[in-house]
């Protein structure tokens, strides 16, 4: 239980419920433009003022106490009050604000996330996003930010996961890779081929190489950590690539390898502390992404 009689701030209470939200002081410094120190002394002032640790340190990260977890109870009650005081200076107009930072791979962050977010800024003018681009298994901490999507299976404790989407891998060449070195009419003609991949000493989803490695033990001729530089490469007529669908589609240039024998599926996954997903702009994120990818369905799996 909370001693009120300590009198404790609510702005120190503000700054708990970011570091829970975002698990790390840094993150929150950038977030609320101040400084890590600034954070680990407002930290330390309210835990003198109730009278005992409102976090301990994890190797996933800061955690909240029993304590802590009343505290943030405390000044999720601040903000909401906050956020409806807002709300009738501004005469009744939506009051969704303050800063949500998403993590996600350079394919997700381009062509699902932004045009989402977007359009959800559109409607909250008051919500800031920060999109954070990098192709990663589901990390252990979710430290420094408050939503992470990536691609691929997730086993992780002390967050909640949210199914996004599935979506197809395929084969494809650039035309003029196929005029000069031909069609392979089998998996087994793959062989002899060149490829282009991920860079698989710095790939941590497994499952983005896993249906290249079953067709050819020879490592990729061209690996790239972007998707994007993948794509670019493919089109230059450098080799064969395993490419997100709903990227390569319909791209001039490019050509269909193996249609009825490769296709690999992959999910989308979303991943949020539950102390992130408390908050009314972390929700609208959330919500916006599952709608973008409801939306896009069909292109995420086409026929």
């Amino acid at each position: 239980m909370l001693d009120f009689t300590r009198s404790p701030s609510p702005d120190d209470l503000l700054v708990l419920l970011s570091v829970a939200r975002l698990g790390r002081f840094t993150a929150v410094a950038d977030a609320l433009d101040t400084t890590h120190t600034t954070v680990s002394r407002r930290i330390l002032a309210l835990d003198k003022q109730l009278g005992g640790r409102t976090l301990e340190r994890t190797p996933q990260g800061w955690e909240l106490t029993e304590l802590g977890r009343a505290a943030v109870s405390a000044a999720e009650g601040i903000e909401k009050s906050l956020s409806a005081l807002g709300t009738g200076v501004r005469n009744g107009a939506d009051a969704i604000s303050g800063v949500v930072r998403v993590s996600t791979s350079d394919a997700f962050g381009v062509h699902i996330a932004t045009p989402a977010l977007v359009r959800l800024q559109e409607r909250h003018p008051l919500l800031r996003v920060e999109l954070l681009s990098a192709t990663r298994r589901l990390s252990r901490n979710r430290s420094g930010v408050d939503i992470e999507v990536v691609p691929g299976s997730v086993e992780v404790d002390q967050a909640e996961t949210m199914l996004l989407a599935d979506y197809a891998l395929r084969l494809y060449a650039g035309a003029g890779y196929v005029a000069n070195h031909g069609m392979p009419e089998t998996t087994a003609e793959l062989a002899n081929h060149r490829f282009i991949s991920y860079l698989e000493s710095t790939l941590q989803v497994a499952e983005l190489a896993q249906q290249r490695r079953s067709l050819t033990s020879v490592p990729a001729q061209f690996q790239a950590t972007s998707v994007f530089a993948q794509i670019e490469a493919v089109k230059a007529n450098a080799g064969i690539g395993m490419l997100p669908a709903f990227m390569a589609e319909g791209q001039q240039g490019l050509v269909r390898v193996l249609p009825r024998e490769v296709e690999q599926k992959v999910q989308y996954w979303a991943a949020a502390r539950p102390e992130s997903l408390r908050s009314p702009a972390v929700q609208a994120v959330m919500g916006a992404l599952l709608q973008e990818t409801s939306r896009m369905k069909d292109q995420l799996l086409p026929a």
